[in-house]
């Protein structure tokens, strides 16, 4: 899954369950950017991997099929 899915998927799940969500493609290098999940943030690169994917739900408590 690219990122771009990830992050439409990732934010319909929040509006969805009242969850503020953030996106800053600015805070990292490359093509390294920045999400946050109600006051819980990680970096995200431009390629996932279901394990990527699974480890970024996990830090925000989320439940794996969120997105």
């Amino acid at each position: 899954m690219n990122r771009d899915a990830f992050l439409r998927d990732l934010r319909r799940y929040c509006r969805k369950n009242g969850l503020a969500f953030e996106w800053n493609p600015r805070h990292g290098k490359g093509g390294h950017g920045e999400i946050g999940v109600s006051g819980r943030y990680t970096t995200v690169q431009t390629n996932l991997t279901e394990g990527r994917i699974e480890s970024i739900l996990k830090q925000f408590g989320l439940p794996k099929n969120a997105v």
